[in-house]
């Protein structure tokens, strides 16, 4: 097994092949951009939703959250591969099953999976602000919107970032789910290649691209956690600066 990994006519092989290793990178890159973007947003709804005094969007928060956490990712995706087309179907009136791209899939499939466990996360950190933050808030002429924009989610995001950067790495590595639905992503490329050849080097090249994206990405992290520690600078906020100009 280790003479074949040390084989440099394998490696050569391998660096042959590696346009196709390189196009499953890119692939999966669009995927985890689009697919995080996805998560945050609909993460954050769904955290500002389990704080609300609302029973309706608490729940709805809630069964999401539930859901989502307990059943596996492998599972919701193939559900969507097998059963979105036949709905899209269904509601567009299409004389046949309407196929859904690889991105498509991948993007739905690790951005709302990741977006219930940055919904905890959200969760946990608005409650770790002091309750009394969005009554004085409020009391200063701040709408709720407002007071969770400008005062609550500020102070929320400098307590999650470590544990949303572990989210974001999570996403990373989940997008080889794709591979088991003909993705097109690095994994399944890589797949392919082993399959084909026989020679582990593809999953070796599989590791590196990986750890390319992911590296970079847990640097970026870290130098964000550090700038939030930073001494925040006055906000200008719409409505309420020039009028507190004005009165001073």
């Amino acid at each position: 097994m280790l003479d074949g990994l040390l084989d440099s006519r394998r490696w050569s092989i391998t660096f042959g092949e590696m346009d196709s290793l390189w196009e499953g990178f890119f692939f999966t890159l669009h995927v985890v951009l689009a697919g995080l973007v996805l998560s945050l947003v609909l993460g954050t709804i769904l955290g500002v939703f389990s704080t609300t005094r609302s029973r309706v969007l608490r729940a709805i928060s809630r069964v999401y959250v539930e859901f989502y956490q307990n059943t596996p990712l492998p599972v919701q995706v193939f559900f969507m591969y097998m059963v979105g087309p036949q709905l899209l179907q269904s509601i567009t009136g299409a004389a046949s099953p309407v196929r859904i791209s690889s991105f498509t899939l991948g993007v739905l499939g690790v951005g709302l999976y990741h977006a219930a466990y940055i919904s905890e996360v959200i969760r946990t950190g608005i409650e770790s602000v002091p309750r009394g933050q969005m009554e004085a808030a409020l009391s200063q002429g701040f709408t709720r919107m407002q007071a969770y924009a400008y005062v609550i989610l500020p102070q929320t995001f400098k307590v999650i970032l470590p544990p949303l950067c572990n989210q974001a790495l999570n996403l990373v590595k989940n997008t080889s789910v794709l591979a088991l639905i003909a993705g097109g992503d690095l994994m399944y490329n890589a797949d392919n290649f082993v399959s084909t050849y026989g020679y582990l080097q593809g999953y070796i090249m599989a590791c590196l691209l990986y750890f390319i994206i992911c590296f970079p990405l847990a640097i970026l992290m870290q130098w964000l956690e550090k700038r939030s520690k930073r001494a925040p600078r006055a906000k200008e906020i719409p409505g309420l600066s020039s009028a507190t100009a004005k009165e001073a």
